[in-house]
């Protein structure tokens, strides 16, 4: 065997086996973190339908708004779907991560529930109310509070509203900030709270029993992350299309009845 044949031989071997590393990557299943509840329930959907497109999606469900993003970041997982873009945007800011917003996903309208009264109006003077405290969450809190006439804000607040940027407080509310995920649980102990659809379905809470709920129509339309360097990559655009597919839209509203709404 002459020197060429040899080199030949060896280009050969070295193709074969980066096609056979490929074949071996196509074959491991995508990992999409999700929150439980809502977001878990679609994506088990959405796994059915990329799978016929040759995508195989492993879901892995997190009790939180932070592990997701920073598992991300870290390469655990290949896309999560559970934040809005205000959210992402802030731990974006805050922590420097590498991820960014292929595609828009379902809206959940943030709901006011509580176990002692029935209206906002009969709330008393000295209140006790929960919002979440990331700066996301609360600041939409203030935001739904303030649309019903409870508070005013400092007219530069923004979306990233906290309770020193209230301005008026005519019923003296006292702010409880609590991770997202205990508002459910605050309810028997507080006046009122506000709580994130995906965590009152998962507590049993029925968005319909709210005595307020935020407008339908808001900058909260949650989203698919991926690191920015993926973004680009086939497997993205497949797992979108996933998402976007008329079967998913009609899950979304026959499985919650207008709790969650889809946003594309």
């Amino acid at each position: 065997m002459n020197k060429r044949t040899l080199i030949q031989s060896a280009i050969a071997l070295a193709l074969a086996a980066s096609f056979s590393s490929a074949a071996l990557a196509q074959d491991k299943p995508l990992k999409i973190g999700v929150t439980a509840g809502p977001h878990a329930q679609i994506f088990e959907q959405v796994k059915k339908i990329a799978e016929k497109d040759g995508l195989k999606i492993q879901v892995v469900e997190f009790s939180d708004y932070i592990q997701p993003n920073a598992a991300l970041a870290a390469g655990d997982l290949d896309a999560n779907s559970y934040q809005h873009k205000p959210f992402l945007d802030q731990q974006v800011k805050d922590r420097g991560y590498k991820i960014v917003n292929v595609g828009y996903t379902v809206n959940f309208p943030i709901g006011l529930y509580s176990k002692k009264v029935k209206s906002l109006a009969e709330l008393k003077e000295g209140a006790r109310f929960g919002i979440p405290n990331d700066p996301t969450n609360g600041g939409r809190v203030l935001l739904v509070l303030q649309d019903k006439g409870l508070i005013k804000l400092k007219p530069d607040a923004g979306l990233k509203a906290t309770p020193l940027d209230v301005v008026e407080n005519p019923k003296k509310l006292k702010f409880v900030e609590l991770d997202a995920a205990q508002l459910p649980r605050s309810l028997d102990d507080l006046d009122a709270s506000a709580v994130n659809t995906n965590y009152a379905l998962s507590a049993g809470l029925n968005p319909k029993d709210a005595i307020a709920q935020e407008a339908a129509k808001s900058p909260y339309v949650n989203l698919l992350a991926v690191r920015e360097q993926d973004k680009d990559k086939p497997w993205v655009a497949k797992l979108v299309k996933a998402y976007h597919s008329e079967e998913i839209r009609k899950f979304v509203q026959a499985e919650f009845k207008g709790a969650v709404l889809a946003g594309f």
